[in-house]
């Protein structure tokens, strides 16, 4: 019975850090977009209603009722994350090291590194490594970030030959620059040439060789402005 009781008490502890979790995203996105309470109520109405208009039609209103609830909520789910992962893309873009912060969440079978490359005005390359290749994903100016692109494919090019790069400019508006929200899609969208063995074995040779941060302690999310390379620090 204690066992129990220690159970159903975990259990209402954890949905409660669930509901104050969603709590606190809605308000940090109501934020910068106002209407996403509106638009996801309405999302779930037009589901529900539909669903429910569909089972009039065929002569089983109770079960297309529960069909279009449990979908309603699904499509609800689905679009509030949608509008608050906009809306954190919104907040972080333009801050040192908001492209690492969206690194963390590319998903399963990519290993990423922040800062493995930088200079003093804060121009930044991170690495990813996944069954696409390589992603090197630079954010700064774009005149300097080209080089410190250079610098870092020469030096990975004596270690990982037969694995493909690609990299990746975040910025708005430029030629061939991608926005901090569309970094994760454009990485999915790179085709698979790789195997897990051939993944695990480019990791472990990119981790051999070592990076720029290895030894600076980074905090995690974007970089603090004020952040400067120091002054002993190797610079590419």
């Amino acid at each position: 019975m204690a066992r129990k009781a220690n159970t159903d008490g975990a259990d209402s502890a954890e949905n409660a850090g669930r509901l104050k979790q969603i709590a606190l995203t809605y308000k940090m996105t109501r934020r910068t977009d106002s209407k996403v309470g509106l638009v996801v109520a309405g999302v779930g109405i037009v589901t529900f209603g539909v669903f429910l208009a569909i089972g009039f039609l065929i002569g089983h209103p109770v079960y297309a009722g529960i069909l279009g609830f449990v979908l309603a909520f699904l499509a609800m789910a689905i679009i509030f994350g949608r509008r608050a992962e906009r809306a954190a893309f919104g907040q972080m873009e333009g801050q040192p090291g908001a492209a690492a912060a969206v690194l963390d969440r590319v998903g399963r079978g990519w290993t990423t590194t922040p800062a493995v490359a930088m200079n003093r005005n804060q121009d930044v390359v991170h690495r990813a490594v996944g069954k696409a290749g390589i992603v090197l994903v630079a954010e700064g100016n774009p005149n300097r970030v080209k080089s410190l692109l250079a610098a870092e494919k020469k030096r990975m090019a004596r270690i990982v030959i037969d694995v493909p790069v690609h990299d990746i400019i975040v910025g708005d508006g430029g030629e061939g620059q991608v926005p901090l929200k569309k970094v994760r899609t454009t990485m999915l969208k790179l085709p698979r040439v790789l195997t897990g063995a051939q993944v695990t074995a480019a990791n472990d040779r990119l981790r051999a060789m070592g990076d720029l941060m290895s030894n600076m302690p980074l905090p995690k999310g974007p970089m603090p402005k004020g952040m400067r390379m120091p002054r002993g620090g190797k610079m590419r």
